[in-house]
């Protein structure tokens, strides 16, 4: 059973206060990024039942002021404008307060590349999402591997060890 998204982020803050504390006396390291693109859908048959399936999110991250510092890409990816990238893996997700957008999540980092910003993540969390649920109906044999892409945006805060 999956913890409640407030309980999950609350213990994650704290988990990521605790080391950062044996390391430095001050709070846990976080970026935050604007999300603003697409969850492109796909239709896909499963059983015999048509529905849309994730393929991936496509989206620009921007800072508080608007400049765009990188991008969110299947993976799930993110990536730095000095190039660096994590992919991470969702521990655990919570529906939205918005009914018609994506779910809240926790992600943990699986991997890393390059070097630079995104090399020392350790968590990644999605909150005040707004759009990109898949379409609930134009699935069937006929769009059988058809594509949608579905507006969203959302705020990703990355917590680096």
């Amino acid at each position: 059973m999956q913890r409640p998204l407030s309980y999950a982020f609350f213990a994650l803050a704290a988990l990521a206060g605790s080391v950062h504390a044996q390391q430095q006396p001050s709070r846990p390291q976080a970026i935050e990024a604007f999300g603003k693109g697409v969850q492109i859908y796909a239709c896909k048959v499963s059983s015999g039942n048509y529905a849309w399936s994730l393929k991936a999110p496509d989206a620009t991250l921007s800072d508080a002021e608007g400049h765009r510092i990188g991008k969110h890409f299947a993976g799930p990816s993110w990536q730095a404008s000095d190039g660096s990238v994590v992919v991470g893996e969702s521990m655990n997700a919570s529906p939205s307060p918005d009914a018609g957008a994506v779910a809240w999540l926790v992600l943990r980092a699986t991997s890393h590349s390059g070097r630079g910003v995104m090399t020392s993540v350790q968590y990644i969390v999605r909150t005040r999402t707004e759009g990109g649920l898949a379409p609930s109906s134009g699935c069937d044999a006929k769009h059988a591997g058809a594509e949608i892409r579905v507006p969203y945006s959302a705020v990703y805060s990355f917590f680096r060890g």
